[in-house]
C-alpha cells in the first residue's frame, strides 16, 4: 500500500449469521476445542458446541487458534508512517492497516512529544478517524508532552513541559475514543491528575523519575497504570524502589512491557512477572515506522533512526528509539522466551490492555455480546486472518 493512501475498505463476511468453526478457540480466558464461534451484526452471538449450530447458521471453516484481537496501547507508526509526521486520518488509517497483519484490530495511535499545535492536531485527527470509522482506531495515546527531561528517552526534552488550563480543556473536551496520557506524575499536580481521570483520560506513568511515595499518591488520584516498565526510569533501589517498585508492588496497576528482548532482557521481564503476575501486564510494541515495511532508516525531529536485525536506535548516539517489534512477534516471544502459558501471553496481548482502556466489556473476550474483533492464527502464531466488529479485515 502506498503510505498515506487510505486502505480498501474491508468486506462483511456475510449480511447474515455465520458460525467459525475447526478452530481452537481461546475465549480470553480458557482454550477449548470443537466449538464454533457465531457472528451475528458485528458481534459474538454465541460459542457453543459444533454440532450445536442450527442448521440455519451459515459455516465457515477456518484452521488454527482463534481469539480475541491483539489490542495495542502504544503505536507509534507503521507502514512507513510516523504518527508525529503524519497526523491525519489518512497518517492512522495506514498505521492501522501495517499492524492489522500482525493481529493488531484495536490500537491507539501514539503521539510522542512535540509542539502545542501538534498535540491538537493528534487529538483532531484521532476525532475525524473514529467519525469516519476507520478500522481498529480506539482512541490516541498522549505519550508527552508533560514528561521529565531527565528520562527523555528519545523525545526532544525542549518540548517537554508543564499542563495548562488550556492543555487541560482540550485534552478533557476531546471526542477522540479512548485517551491515554503518559505523564511524570512528579511533573503534575495531584489535583489535575484527579481532574484528568475524572473526566475519563487513562493516566499512566512513564518518563519519570517520580519516587515510590510520589506514585503511590497518584494512584489514588487516579493513575492507572505504568508505560514501558523499566524503560526511561530509574531502576529499582533496595531503598527507593521508585517507579519499578511501585507497579511491581501493585497488584492493580495496569503495566506495559515491551517485549522485543531489546528493552528489556528476557530475564528482567520474567522477574517482573513472577513478582506481579501476568493478568495485569500488557503486551505493547512502541512501534515505529517499519513495522510492515522494509524500511532502514526514518527519521524523528530530523535525527536518523537505523534499522539493525530488528533493533531500532538513533544513529548519532545508539539511543533506543521505540521498536520495530508487532503485536504477533510480541506474543511468539512471551511463550518461547519468556516462557509464558499461550493464554497468558494472549490475556496480555488482549484482555489486558482492553480492561486498562476501560473497553473490558466490549473488547479482549469471545463471548456473547463482545464485538468480533478477532485474529486467526496458524500452528507458529503467525496470522493468517482478522476481524474487526465482524468484518472480515483479510489475511496476510
Amino acid at each position: 500500500m502506498e503510505v498515506g493512501v487510505m486502505p480498501r475498505t474491508p468486506k462483511p463476511i456475510t449480511r447474515a449469521p455465520v458460525a467459525l468453526t475447526g478452530a481452537r478457540v481461546f475465549d480470553g480466558s480458557r482454550l477449548v476445542e470443537g466449538h464454533a464461534v457465531v457472528i451475528d451484526r458485528g458481534a459474538v452471538a454465541a460459542v457453543m458446541p459444533e454440532r450445536e449450530v442450527p442448521a440455519s447458521v451459515a459455516i465457515r471453516r477456518v484452521e488454527g487458534l482463534l481469539a480475541p484481537g491483539l489490542i495495542d496501547c502504544q503505536v507509534n507508526g507503521g507502514g512507513g508512517v510516523l504518527f508525529n509526521a503524519e497526523t491525519t486520518v489518512a497518517g492512522i488509517a495506514a498505521i492501522g492497516a501495517a499492524h492489522r497483519r500482525f493481529g493488531t484490530v484495536g490500537f491507539l495511535p501514539t503521539l510522542i512529544t512535540d509542539i502545542r499545535a501538534k498535540m491538537a492536531e493528534a487529538l483532531s485527527a484521532t476525532e475525524a478517524a473514529i467519525a469516519a470509522r476507520v478500522p481498529g482506531v480506539l482512541g490516541v495515546h498522549l505519550e508527552g508532552p508533560f514528561l521529565n527531561p531527565e528520562r527523555k528517552g528519545v523525545h526532544n526534552p525542549s518540548w517537554m513541559r508543564l499542563i495548562d488550563a488550556d492543555d487541560i480543556d482540550r485534552i478533557t473536551s476531546a471526542r477522540a475514543g479512548r485517551i491515554m496520557m503518559t505523564i511524570a506524575p512528579e511533573k503534575m499536580p495531584i489535583e489535575t491528575m484527579r481532574r484528568l481521570a475524572t473526566a475519563g483520560i487513562v493516566l499512566s506513568a512513564g518518563h519519570t523519575a517520580a519516587s515510590y511515595d510520589t506514585l503511590a499518591a497518584a494512584r489514588k488520584a487516579g493513575l492507572a497504570g505504568f508505560t514501558h516498565l523499566f524503560n526511561a526510569m530509574p531502576p529499582l533501589n533496595g531503598r527507593e524502589p521508585g517507579p519499578v517498585g511501585a507497579a511491581l508492588d501493585d497488584a492493580e496497576a495496569f503495566v506495559g512491557l515491551i517485549v522485543d528482548l531489546f528493552h528489556v532482557s528476557a530475564a528482567s521481564l520474567r522477574i517482573a512477572i513472577a513478582a506481579k503476575g501476568w493478568q495485569r501486564m500488557m503486551l505493547v510494541t512502541d512501534a515505529m515506522p517499519t513495522v510492515g515495511t522494509d524500511l532502514a532508516e526514518f527519521k524523528i525531529d530530523g535525527a536518523s533512526i537505523m534499522r539493525k536485525d530488528g533493533r531500532l536506535t538513533r544513529a548519532d548516539d545508539g539511543t533506543i528509539a521505540g521498536s520495530d517489534l508487532d503485536m504477533a512477534s510480541a506474543v511468539r516471544n512471551a511463550v518461547d522466551a519468556l516462557g509464558l502459558p499461550l493464554e497468558a501471553a494472549l490475556h496480555m496481548a488482549s484482555r489486558a490492555p482492553a480492561e486498562f482502556l476501560g473497553l473490558g466489556r466490549e473488547l479482549g473476550r469471545i463471548a456473547p455480546g463482545y464485538r468480533a474483533s478477532l485474529v486467526l492464527f496458524d500452528d507458529d502464531l503467525a496470522v493468517t486472518e482478522t476481524w474487526i466488529d465482524g468484518v472480515d479485515t483479510g489475511g496476510t
